[in-house]
């Protein structure tokens, strides 16, 4: 609720400092008093645009601070957590506007923009009347209203939760399936890939092994000269293996003589004879493996340059080949596994898209019926306010898929029909005036302690009615506030008399200086003002009675 305005320096006020109580609270004063410039500074409360022209004549800024006190089940509690903004106790939003156009906005001492306050404000007061697109005028705002009627939380739980758990699988699938596709258009030449490669079959160190081959077979006839010149000189005339086997045998007789003596002697040139009988075999081997085939060069030749320009292709190197083309084939596998993958979470997401559509289609079911009930209750309401030949239709319509969200699929509007015979609109755009306001006290009414506001502001809701149904709107602000402190701004006797509080504007000239005032009237004084809108500037006998008579009526009638 709001608990009091400070106003300074708007227009005609110069300086406003007022207390409000929960209830009724009615705001009266002659036509051109200022009634207006108090909405209007409420409306820079809300995040409404501001003029400098609004500043008084003289001054170079001005300023509002509205205190509030909010429940803890209000909305902006847990949003301005979200935004890092402290509330501990009241929530004080102060907004002053300078000659220069600059702008400032603190909630509880903390600078915050005008879009972020029309966020948080909308949570705490709502004006129905000079505004058309707040609360229940906003159709964005509609379907959470009739949720809220037809507590339909159960349902509304149930669709978010497969709505997410839908969408999360839609997101996964859809980069599964890009990641898919980008794979896909390699893998013409993956296949090419892995297959050039295992017609080669590559080994590691093969390109070594290949060069050490090439480097022999084109040096072949000096190798085989140098292996030549090594067997003739191991074995040929007057050679080592001659001379070995020679020296040998002179220690064998000598040892013969003497007993073994140089038998160590003797040993070890018979181990050298065997080594050097050994050389000259792998010599001998080693001259016969030696090809002097060209064909053999060519083959190698061609192995080397296929070996290389696979390396270059994949930029790599040779010894890394088998491992490229390990790489390809699991590349391949994969994109296999990607496939059988994607039709898995398609099978998913249709399975979780036909869990959606039940709980939408449960949620749309339980919304046509709390409709139904709406409608029938507001429907009620209207002819006591003089708007019997009026329509109220909550019209539920399914939006396309794409539009499709966690609250289901309905596009809510509640829309009206004011004169027989004319087709049913937007109520923002239909009705006008105090139609509108009266359809919103209709609304309100029926949706006591539904929303979320906590202080309702109606103007103008008495414009072309009087007596019975004055009355009638009288006895609905009295009901609704019972639960929520409500604001009227009238010109009617009967609905000034249902008041907790009531609150004269006022206007004087001194100086040629003029001001605004708001007073609070006593029981002396709600009896004068309800004569004056009575009978006029001049009050009789007659209209303090009738006043009399109205303000001894018994208004707090039962909710409902």
């Amino acid at each position: 609720m709001l608990k009091s305005l400070s106003i300074r320096n708007v227009v005609l006020i110069d300086s406003l400092d007022i207390d409000f109580s929960n209830g009724l609270v009615v705001l009266s004063g002659e036509t051109g008093a200022g009634k207006s410039i108090l909405l209007d500074s409420l409306g820079l409360l809300l995040g409404n645009r501001a003029e400098i022209s609004m500043i008084r004549q003289g001054k170079d800024k001005l300023s509002v601070t509205g205190v509030f006190e909010v429940s803890p089940q209000n909305k902006i509690i847990n949003l301005a957590k979200e935004y890092d903004l402290d509330i501990d106790g009241d929530i004080i939003i102060k907004r002053t506007i300078t000659a220069d156009g600059k702008n400032k906005i603190l909630f509880n001492d903390q600078i915050i923009t005008l879009k972020l306050l029309k966020e948080l404000a909308h949570n705490l007061i709502e004006i129905h009347g000079q505004y058309d697109n707040q609360g229940l005028l906003n159709p964005s705002l509609h379907g959470e209203i009739l949720d809220g009627f037809g507590h339909c939380d159960k349902e509304l739980l149930k669709t978010k939760e497969s709505y997410l758990a839908y969408k999360s699988v839609v997101a996964e699938l859809k980069l599964k399936e890009e990641s898919l596709a980008k794979a896909k258009e390699n893998e013409e030449n993956l296949r090419h890939w892995v297959d050039e490669l295992e017609k080669v079959s590559p080994q590691k160190g093969e390109e070594e092994t290949l060069r050490i081959r090439r480097s022999e077979l084109m040096n072949a006839e000096k190798i085989i000269g140098k292996l030549n010149s090594a067997y003739t000189s191991l074995n040929g005339g007057n050679s080592v293996l001659e001379s070995v086997s020679k020296a040998r045998n002179a220690i064998s007789r000598a040892n013969e003589i003497v007993n073994d003596k140089y038998k160590d002697v003797e040993q070890n040139l018979e181990t050298a004879l065997y080594s050097l009988n050994e050389v000259v075999d792998q010599i001998e081997a080693y001259s016969a493996d030696i090809s002097l085939n060209q064909n053999e060069i060519d083959n190698i030749e061609t192995r080397l340059y296929t070996l290389r320009n696979l390396a270059k292709k994949h930029n790599t190197d040779t010894d890394s080949l088998p491992e490229k083309l390990e790489e390809m084939k699991s590349l391949l596998q994969n994109l296999q596994n990607g496939t059988d993958n994607v039709n898995e979470l398609k099978n998913k997401v249709s399975k979780l898209r036909e869990d959606y559509i039940k709980s939408a289609e449960n949620l749309s079911k339980s919304r046509q019926k709390v409709a139904q009930k709406l409608d029938k209750s507001v429907m009620k309401e209207l002819p006591p306010l003089k708007m019997e030949k009026a329509v109220f239709q909550t019209t539920i319509t399914k939006k396309p898929e794409g539009l499709w969200s966690e609250k289901g699929w309905d596009n809510i509007c509640f829309e009206v029909s004011t004169n027989p015979n004319t087709p049913l609109g937007p109520l923002n755009k239909i009705a006008s005036g105090g139609e509108l306001s009266r359809f919103m006290l209709a609304l309100k009414v029926n949706l006591a302690n539904q929303e979320n506001q906590e202080t309702l502001i109606f103007d103008e809701i008495d414009a072309g009615i009087g007596g019975a149904t004055a009355e009638a709107v009288g006895e609905r602000l009295s009901r609704l506030s019972q639960t929520e402190q409500v604001f009227v701004v009238t010109h009617s006797p009967q609905v000034a008399a249902f008041s907790q509080e009531h609150f004269k504007v006022a206007k004087y000239t001194e100086n040629n200086i003029t001001t605004t005032t708001l007073t609070k009237l006593d029981d002396a004084g709600k009896v004068e003002e309800i004569a004056r809108m009575l009978s006029g500037e001049m009050i009789t006998k007659e209209a303090r009675a009738a006043a009399l008579v109205l303000l001894n009526k018994d208004n707090t009638p039962s909710l409902f």
